[in-house]
This record gives C-alpha cells, sequence and structure tokens, in this order.
C-alpha cells in the first residue's frame, strides 16, 4: 500500500472533499492520528473552527459520517482548537490546539433515545 492508499490519506481526502464548509469559512483540519489496527481516527480542526459557532455540529457530522462511510473505522474523536492556533506536524496523544471539546466513537452516534434512528 502506498501512502495516497494509507487510511490518513484516505480519511484526509474525504474531510477535504465531504466537509468544504471547513475550508471556506476559513477553517482547518488534519488528521493526527489514523490506526488502521485498532480503527481510531483522530481528527482536529483549528483556523477560523476556532470559537466558530458551528464547531460543534461540524465535528458531530464528522464523527458520525466517518464512521458510515468507511467500514474499518470504530472509534472517531474530533478536537476542535481552543484559541485558532495548530501545529499540524506535533503527533502526541493530547490535543495540539487546545482543549478537546468533542470527543467520542461510533459508540456514542445516538444522542436520542436508544432505539431511535435520529441524532
Amino acid at each position: 500500500m502506498t501512502d495516497d492508499d494509507s487510511l490518513k490519506a484516505r480519511v484526509e481526502r474525504w474531510l477535504t472533499g465531504q466537509m468544504p464548509i471547513i475550508s471556506m469559512h476559513g477553517g482547518e483540519s488534519a488528521v493526527q492520528k489514523a490506526d488502521p489496527d485498532s480503527g481510531e481516527i483522530v481528527v482536529e480542526l483549528g483556523g477560523a473552527c476556532s470559537g466558530c459557532a458551528i464547531s460543534p455540529r461540524t465535528a458531530q457530522n464528522i464523527k458520525i459520517d466517518l464512521a458510515k462511510d468507511f467500514e474499518e473505522i470504530e472509534d472517531v474523536t474530533v478536537r476542535v482548537a481552543d484559541d485558532g492556533t495548530g501545529n499540524w506536524d506535533i503527533d502526541q496523544p493530547e490535543s495540539v490546539m487546545g482543549i478537546d471539546r468533542n470527543e467520542g466513537g461510533r459508540g456514542g452516534r445516538g444522542e436520542g433515545s436508544p432505539n431511535s434512528d435520529h441524532f
């Protein structure tokens, strides 16, 4: 498998194609972790996403849609920068941009009643 076929590269392409609102509004996204063995994905949003009123909804949509569109993804964490700064090259388990505001995985998608199909 080439780097372009890696889970990280595929998720990055998906973010660009499926979530154009991020860059359209001056935001940035980066896949900080994409573990094909565990199915864990960590995405960070920065730039104009920091403090944006719709960032929580964007983060929730990313979590739901990634798990739906990628069969191998089991756990999605989306972090939003608290201060609008970002350092995309640092690989560490904690957010490199600020406070974690929206986390969860495939099991945490149903915010309604257990039998509800609504989000």
